[in-house]
């Protein structure tokens, strides 16, 4: 090999080794830079839930890492563009990838989905008391893939979204107002009158109790040992459990006062003669 040929090989080798180092340092900078970037994006979306008290926060957290994610995606590809890779037969690849753990994923990619439309239809929200699958509790958290919720005894449940969606959901929390409903029974020799009259008072007395719609007290049932009332009252709903207990209590209390009967089951036996 001559000087100039060693000389020229020296030079393009070294362009490459210049170039490779640009496009290294340039690769560093555009995740660096993409990285603070998505960060920016998902804490400023986040904050805009934590702002607006009245959205839920839970869209604007789930918006945050999508966006993310996205923006980090988007540096990849560039980086691998920077160095002359084909992204198109890599998104292909990818694709195909994707596909086949879609198939061995199908579990978890329908607690995504279903994660997806919570998020998006939001049949309820964070702190709201709700029934999920069949356990109730307070909502804590909803990610994509499951959502976990507090109990009254404060024990920690975290149920897959996909079965979440799948199952009835009840939310108590929805609604301002909550309406009380109780069965309260008297014997067959009460003065009828007299309880609904009592249990009238009772309810109307109380403070927490609505007048529109008004109270309900009507007997509904002759079972067979006693005559049921039905007792429906419109509260506010945080004031449902005490109301309801109150007036359960406040109840029993004035027919043991009014001499008024809450009677027991009762089975009457006849023995024949032999």
């Amino acid at each position: 090999m001559t000087t100039a040929d060693a000389i020229t090989f020296v030079e393009e080798n070294l362009n490459v080794v210049i170039q490779l180092g640009l496009n290294v340092v340039y690769a560093v900078l555009i995740l660096v830079i993409s990285y603070w970037v998505s960060g920016r994006v998902k804490a400023f979306l986040s904050r805009v839930g934590d702002d607006n008290s009245e959205i839920d926060d839970t869209l604007f957290t789930f918006l945050g890492s999508l966006a993310q994610y996205l923006i980090l995606a988007l540096a990849i590809i560039f980086v691998l563009n920077r160095f002359g890779i084909q992204t198109t037969s890599l998104v292909a690849l990818l694709g195909a990838a994707g596909l086949a753990i879609g198939l061995a994923l199908q579990g978890t990619l329908s607690n995504i989905a279903a994660g997806v439309m919570l998020v998006a239809f939001r049949p309820f929200k964070l702190k709201q008391f709700v029934e999920l699958a069949g356990y109730s509790g307070t909502v804590k958290q909803i990610t994509l893939f499951t959502t976990e919720i507090s109990t009254l005894d404060n024990v920690q449940i975290t149920i897959p979204n996909g079965q979440v969606w799948d199952s009835a959901i009840k939310n108590y929390s929805a609604y301002d107002t909550r309406m009380v409903d109780l069965t309260i029974g008297v014997g067959y020799s009460a003065d009828l009158k007299l309880a609904e009259n009592v249990m009238t008072e009772i309810v109307e007395t109380d403070s927490r109790s609505h007048t529109t719609p008004a109270p309900f007290i009507k007997v509904t049932n002759l079972g067979e040992s006693a005559v049921d009332f039905k007792v429906r009252v419109w509260c506010a709903a945080s004031d449902y459990w005490n109301l309801k207990c109150d007036l359960t209590r406040a109840i029993k209390d004035r027919f043991d006062e009014e001499g008024i009967e809450i009677p027991f089951p009762t089975r009457t036996l006849i023995q024949a003669s032999t």
